[in-house]
């Protein structure tokens, strides 16, 4: 799940003069950033399937919070060495609708629909996401509109109804999971668009750090659930709590941070499609549970509805003009 995930831009990539030579620390450690994809890919398909795990011990709500708050203290414990932020008032808005929507409203949508579909279909139809991120990007961003992205915004959602189609076959109860999935992308597009001009001047930790602070706060109306619930539940499932907010929340937005600091946006975006298919091998190691057989072939047109509208125009050279 650009999944979940490009919020991390900007933080730690400038550029390098062409006359600087080339720090031997990371041209020696070129298997660091591989590394790094690796742990960011295998901690975000997993949280699907933990979110799914957790389903009979937490509601929606006091997991969203408790995620939240183990993220944003370890991310507090190493955003706030590196110095406070200071954000303008217009930035500090931008934050907040970013915190409320993307780590409020995303997670408290992603957890209530993986209660009704299984972890592979939910993993799936977040992949969506790109392709909504580049339609608000045309229209609110001034980036182009292709005929590349309308093919590929065609391609995906047909995927999507192909998804929603396997996974209700008349059961309303899956359907509905489905939608919370789909708005759960569509928030998390958004709040991409809102970021891109935070990173341009802040730094990609700090603008985390802040919005998942910012969720927290606004899930705390989730708190005596939350109290509830850890109480009653094994110790186990309190564990896994812990390990989304600290693993896929933190630590892997770190490690994607450092992975685009030292790659290409776009050759580190197409590295998310491979989250599905691990949630799928997990889903049916961990949760002996699969998605639908059609919901397979409606992932796979969305995520190449995704890789089309990624594709950028050629270019054609002007001929030269001829001298008379």
């Amino acid at each position: 799940m650009r999944t979940p995930l490009d919020r991390s831009a900007g933080s730690g990539s400038g550029s390098r003069d062409a006359g600087t030579p080339a720090d031997p620390a990371t041209s020696t450690a070129g298997w660091l950033p591989l590394a790094a994809v690796a742990v960011t890919l295998l901690c975000w398909a997993s949280a699907f399937v933990a979110i799914r795990h957790l389903a009979d011990d937490f509601s929606p709500g006091a997991l969203s919070l408790g995620r939240l708050l183990v993220g944003a203290l370890v991310l507090a414990a190493v955003a706030l060495p590196k110095g406070l932020p200071r954000p303008t008032r217009r930035e500090w808005v931008s934050i907040v609708a970013i915190g409320v929507l993307w780590f409020g409203v995303y997670n408290v949508a992603l957890n209530e629909g993986e209660q009704r579909v299984d972890a592979g279909t939910a993993a799936m139809l977040i992949q969506v996401a790109p392709v909504l991120i580049a339609l608000l990007a045309a229209m609110f961003l001034g980036e182009r509109f292709t005929a590349y992205l309308g093919v590929g915004l065609a391609l995906a959602f047909a995927g999507v109804a192909l998804i929603s189609m396997s996974t209700s076959e008349g059961n309303e109860r899956d359907l509905v999971g489905v939608l919370l999935c789909l708005l759960a992308a569509g928030v998390y597009a958004i709040s991409l668009v809102l970021q891109k001009p935070l990173v341009a001047r802040l730094s990609g930790l700090h603008v985390t750090w802040l919005a998942c602070t910012v969720g927290a706060v606004s899930c705390l109306p989730f708190a005596g659930q939350l109290a509830g619930e850890v109480a009653d539940a094994p110790l186990s499932s309190v564990l896994w709590v812990v390990y989304l907010g600290v693993f896929p929340t933190a630590i892997a937005f770190s490690t994607y941070a450092y992975a685009l600091s030292h790659m290409s946006a776009s050759n580190l975006g197409v590295t998310t499609y491979l989250v599905p298919p691990l949630t799928i091998v997990m889903g049916v190691l961990f949760l002996s549970e699969a998605p639908p057989t059609m919901a397979y072939a409606g992932g796979a047109l969305a995520l190449v509805g995704v890789a089309v509208s990624r594709r950028k125009p050629r270019t054609v050279a002007a001929a030269p003009a001829r001298t008379p």
